[in-house]
């Protein structure tokens, strides 16, 4: 008797479990649809904006196959037998300035500088910051060459000193050192451009890779 009893109730709450499915099914689907909904339309937003004016690297200087693609080197050169690799990213900082403790915006590219010989087991890396009328060194070390054009930190070499620890003479130098390679304030609009672009592009991808995955693999549409 019990157990007619329990399948009866059973088959009584069965119907409710199934209204309880459906309308969750449902909820999550309204929300996937606003969701891809809200990425289509940031994309149409962005992949709208007005790019920067077409600016070319100074002549010496060739955009590395790729560049766009990938988060590789972005400009290459030789200079007598040296390769010259140049990686950037962008690098903001926020400070108080003014009486009214307004906010200023300095913006600053950040340049992974690296300088190859053909007999040498290492690469010569400068770290500098590039702003539109000025490129300032922030460190000099030697490390490993690798195969695919990059660079890596090995904790356990020592990566030279401080550089702000150096003399002027020597910090002077190695300026002229670098600016003599081209390396200096003249690859600031291109390299400003580029980052806008590729930032874009980015950001474009995101959109459309997270609208792709949140509709089951299939491209939003």
């Amino acid at each position: 008797m019990w157990k007619k009893a329990f399948a009866v109730a059973g088959r009584a709450l069965h119907p409710w479990r199934k209204v309880a499915c459906r309308c969750s099914t449902s909820i999550s689907s309204a929300v996937d649809s606003i969701l891809i909904r809200s990425l289509k339309e940031h994309y149409l937003e962005v992949s709208k904006m007005t790019p920067p004016p077409k600016v070319s690297p100074p002549s010496s200087f060739s955009v590395v196959k790729g560049a766009l693609e990938n988060n590789g080197p972005v400009l290459r050169r030789t200079y007598g037998d040296e390769e010259i690799i140049i990686y950037v990213t962008p690098m903001v900082y926020t400070v108080p300035g003014g009486d009214d403790n307004h906010e200023v915006d300095i913006h600053q590219l950040l340049l992974h500088v690296t300088i190859s010989k053909p007999c040498q087991k290492d690469s010569l890396h400068f770290l500098c910051g590039l702003y539109p009328d000025a490129l300032g060194i922030h460190s000099v070390s030697l490390r490993p060459k690798l195969p695919s054009s990059g660079f890596v930190v090995d904790p356990a070499n020592y990566n030279g000193p401080c550089y702000e620890d150096l003399d002027e003479r020597m910090r002077d130098a190695l300026h002229k050192y670098i600016e003599e390679r081209g390396v200096d304030e003249s690859l600031f609009p291109f390299l400003q451009a580029w980052l806008y672009v590729k930032e874009n592009q980015d950001l474009l991808k995101w959109f459309k890779t997270l609208g792709t995955f949140i509709n089951g693999g299939n491209p939003a549409k």
